[in-house]
C-alpha cells in the first residue's frame, strides 16, 4: 500500500512529539537525590539560626539514608518513672550529588568519607523541621578530624531536608533500654574556610 506525502508529513510530527514526550519523562525521572541537592542550592530556605559565619565556603553536599538508633531511657534522677526515647546513634549512607556511595555516618555524631577523613561535630542550634515528624535542622560545629581527605577541611555542618527519624511511640518502664531504629534520610551541607574549589565529587 502506497504512503502519501500528507501521511509521511504526519508520521514525522507524531514521531517529533514523542521524542519530547520521552525527553520529558526522563528529566521527571531523576533520582529524587539530584532533585535534593538543586533545591539545598537555594540558601534563602534555610533559618537564620542556622546559617554558617561569614567567610565559610560550601565544600560538599551529600544525601543521608539511613536510620536513627533510640534508647528508652529514664528522664532524669529528679522523675525516674518519666521514660522518653534518647537518641544513640545515627547509622546511615552518605550519598554524594550523582546518587553514589561516598561515606557514611554514625555515632559521635562522625562523618566519614571514603578517602578516610573524618570529623566530628557537636550541634551548635536546632530548628524544627517544616515536614511533620522529621528530625529537626541543625548547625553543628566541627570539634575534631582525621585524615587529609574532604573532611579535613571541614568547619560546620548543616542537617536539612530531614525526612522521618522520630519515633511514633512513646516508651515506659516495661520498655526501659530496649532500642528501635527509626528510618530517616537528610541532606547534610559541609562547609569549610577554604574556597569551594577544593570540593571533591567522590565515586564509587
Amino acid at each position: 500500500m502506497s504512503v502519501t506525502f500528507s501521511e509521511i508529513i504526519k508520521l514525522n510530527f507524531s514521531l517529533v512529539f514523542s521524542l519530547l514526550a520521552l525527553s520529558t519523562s526522563s528529566v521527571s525521572d531523576e533520582p529524587a537525590i539530584a532533585q535534593y541537592t538543586q533545591g539545598i542550592a537555594n540558601s534563602s530556605l534555610i533559618p537564620n539560626s542556622l546559617k554558617v559565619p561569614s567567610g565559610q565556603q560550601l565544600l560538599l553536599k551529600t544525601s543521608a539514608k539511613g536510620i536513627q538508633i533510640y534508647v528508652c531511657k529514664a528522664k532524669s534522677v529528679e522523675y525516674p518513672v518519666e521514660y522518653e526515647w534518647t537518641l544513640k546513634a545515627p547509622d546511615a549512607v552518605l550519598l554524594n550529588e550523582q546518587g553514589q556511595d561516598m561515606g557514611k555516618h554514625y555515632a559521635g555524631p562522625t562523618w566519614e568519607a571514603k578517602d578516610g577523613s573524618k570529623v566530628v561535630a557537636k550541634m551548635k542550634s536546632k530548628a524544627d523541621a517544616p515536614q511533620e515528624g522529621a528530625i529537626p535542622w541543625l548547625l553543628l560545629d566541627a570539634r575534631s578530624h582525621e585524615g587529609n581527605g574532604i573532611f579535613r577541611q571541614v568547619n560546620w555542618i548543616q542537617r536539612i531536608n530531614t525526612v522521618g527519624g522520630t519515633p511514633v511511640q512513646g516508651c515506659n518502664e516495661s520498655s526501659q533500654n530496649r532500642e528501635i531504629r527509626v528510618n530517616y534520610t537528610a541532606d547534610y551541607l559541609f562547609y569549610g574556610g577554604k574556597t569551594a574549589a577544593t570540593a571533591i565529587l567522590f565515586e564509587s
